[in-house]
């Protein structure tokens, strides 16, 4: 495959994910602070796939997509560890924020309360024993692969 057609297919796998996120998401599945950070370097390997369908396959753009990919796949990485466990994620969205004894009378009998957080160390779906974030890693690195191939190239 030439330099561009492996960075067309990154871009495409990248805009898959994406579409199968907004599907889960429309099936009732709504994503934690964690899951949209994951989107952000699809996103942007969508701009570069077409960039590089506008502009041309540059080794810039290769390089750029392969550091979406793997952001994502961290980013991912990360958020398996909170949802196992592992270590701590963010206080707005997993069990380690503060607790009622650190809320002052006011903020117990506020109305104002954020509704509908989803929590970042909750899985919500699972195939195999892997949550979406753990699909996103792996799907993520095979897609950091083929943008290094691209970068290997020498051809247009």
């Amino acid at each position: 495959m030439t330099r561009r057609n492996l960075m067309l297919l990154a871009a495409a796998g990248s805009l898959a994910l994406l579409i199968g996120a907004y599907i889960f998401q429309a099936l009732g599945y709504a994503p934690c602070k964690l899951c949209l950070w994951q989107r952000w370097p699809h996103w942007a390997a969508v701009g570069i796939g077409v960039a590089a369908l506008v502009a041309g396959p540059y080794l810039l753009l290769a390089l750029a997509g392969a550091l979406s990919a793997l952001t994502t796949a961290g980013i991912g990485l990360y958020h398996t560890g909170v949802e196992r466990g592992w270590w701590e994620g963010p206080t707005s969205c997993s069990g380690t924020g503060p607790g009622l004894g650190d809320m002052s009378g006011a903020d117990l009998l506020s109305l104002d309360a954020p509704v509908n957080i989803v929590m970042c160390d909750e899985v919500a779906w699972a195939f195999a024993g892997l949550s979406m974030a753990s699909w996103n890693v792996i799907a993520s690195l095979i897609l950091a692969r083929i943008w290094f191939q691209a970068i290997a190239r020498n051809d247009a």
